[in-house]
């Protein structure tokens, strides 16, 4: 169950640099979510017969929506039309260190020592996929625009992830709706994709790139929203509840092996010696973070 969603999440970078060319990045992501929207309609449509829930906290959700739907997957269209869905998906495996950062600065929660070497482990992975392997690169910080919209990608992912994590008093508890995973989603997917439409209709008059409509094209736009949309999140909701999120962490860092994988049987991208190192780096970091102190790990639970 938890091997099926870093495969789908993989294929979403590769089918994105697939149809450069062929779609406007942000509109394939507001196409997506649109498909996404009327397939998750049959299933959670009663989180719509009590409007209140959702229009007393319109904000939350707006902010949700933005950082999670609007925002994730739009920056990651964009990427892939300058990088390659491995380095991406390398970048998008340092997600941990973001979090820490964004915990630290916007939650005051503080690392621990084995998180602060797992994110330097991590990062250090990061910076070896941005600099080519190559130290005269790094010096001159040559950033292709792709790794930059990826590495903002993950930092406002990392504020959604907390959002869920610390929901505000009128959704934590007994206050949170007695919605299901679907009708969750739902409520979501209704901002993200408001947000999402704006985007696309913005970039409308300034991009060259007009929809060409094949039998290709449209395939594409049913996995991506089917796939790394709705199947992705069930499984790996599911996984999660079996097993926990520490050992789901790992199963999410497979995605840059599926990625090099896909890229290299689908595209002809072939890997080079700095995406196994910087996965080798970026795995290691989210391992030593993850492992809890012996103490720790040898105390049981009460009950």
């Amino acid at each position: 169950m938890l091997t099926l969603p870093p495969l789908l999440w993989a294929g979403n970078a590769v089918v994105g640099r697939a149809l450069v060319g062929s779609v406007a990045p942000l509109a394939l992501n507001a196409m997506r979510w649109w498909l996404a929207l009327a397939l998750l309609l049959p299933l959670a449509w009663r989180a719509l017969r009590d409007p209140a829930q959702i229009t007393s906290r319109w904000k939350h959700f707006a902010l949700l929506g933005l950082l999670g739907v609007g925002s994730y997957n739009a920056l990651q269209y964009l990427a892939v039309q300058t990088s390659t869905p491995l380095n991406v998906t390398l970048i998008a495996a340092s997600s941990p260190v973001w979090m820490l950062l964004v915990g630290r600065v916007f939650f005051g929660v503080r690392p621990s020592a084995r998180q602060l070497l797992g994110a330097a482990l991590s990062l250090a992975g990061v910076l070896l996929v941005i600099s080519r392997g190559s130290v005269q690169t790094l010096r001159e910080v040559h950033l292709v625009p792709g790794d930059i919209f990826m590495l903002l990608a993950v930092l406002l992912w990392a504020g959604y992830s907390w959002m869920l994590a610390r929901p505000p008093a009128h959704f934590a508890g007994d206050a949170r709706p007695a919605w299901n995973w679907a009708e969750f989603l739902l409520v979501q997917t209704l901002f993200g994709t408001a947000w999402a439409t704006l985007a696309a209709g913005i970039e409308a008059p300034l991009t060259s790139i007009s929809t060409h409509w094949t039998p290709a094209v449209f395939a594409a736009l049913l996995y991506v929203a089917i796939g790394p949309s709705l199947i992705a999140y069930r499984a790996w909701g599911l996984g999660v509840a079996t097993v926990g999120p520490a050992i789901a962490t790992f199963f999410a860092n497979l995605t840059p092996v599926f990625a090099a994988l896909l890229s290299a049987a689908l595209l002809g991208e072939t890997p080079r010696w700095y995406h196994a190192a910087a996965f080798a780096l970026i795995a290691a970091g989210i391992a030593v973070s993850s492992l809890a102190p012996r103490r720790a790990r040898d105390q049981k639970v009460p009950g």
